[in-house]
């Protein structure tokens, strides 16, 4: 019987050589993991030129007291629907608690929140995630492809994006710079 891995709560890195440009130095917030699939939201990059406030205009809303912050790169499944992670002081209509480290939401209530000043008090905005059918994440994850660490609050919220995958691999001991962009072979 093959034995799965419930990564959620997790981070997967993206390993040197993944194979896949979109995933070259991902770090993916693991939100959803089961039988049925895995969802994640990458939180290694931000869209250029795209902040906060743009999104929220786009969607009628007034950016009102939120900073005009970055706006991640999820992944590559429906970039253009948004989502938060979040801190778990607050809830909504969706939003749905992650191994008791952060929550994610993705209807336009937690946006109106952080506008509004009442919404969470940690978040990042994402458009698109990342997501596995069954099966497929376990798969990938016997081959030279992704490794996965304990899910860490301050990588999440207080590192600055394009450094998350350093200091995740870092935070297991692993020099990411030693890390070989292919697997061997015996």
């Amino acid at each position: 019987m093959e034995s799965t891995t419930y990564l959620t709560g997790q981070f997967l890195l993206a390993m040197p050589g993944i194979g896949d440009t979109r995933f070259a130095r991902a770090i993916i917030a693991m939100c959803a993991h089961d039988e049925e699939g895995a969802l994640g939201i990458g939180i290694g990059a931000t869209l250029p030129g795209v902040g906060l406030h743009a999104v929220l205009e786009q969607l009628e809303i007034d950016p009102g007291v939120a900073p005009n912050a970055a706006v991640h790169i999820g992944g590559p499944v429906e970039p253009r629907r948004g989502f938060v992670v979040h801190s778990q002081d607050w809830g909504g209509q969706d939003t749905v608690g992650v191994a008791n480290l952060w929550a994610l939401s993705g209807t336009t209530d937690v946006l109106r929140a952080i506008a509004a000043g009442t919404g969470p008090s940690r978040w990042i905005v994402a458009l698109g995630y990342a997501g596995w059918g069954p099966g497929q994440v376990d798969s990938e994850m016997t081959r030279h492809g992704w490794f996965s660490t304990p899910g860490d609050l301050s990588i999440l919220y207080d590192a600055d994006a394009a450094r998350r995958w350093e200091r995740a691999f870092g935070g297991a001991g692993i020099d990411p710079r030693l890390l070989a962009s292919g697997a061997g072979t015996a």
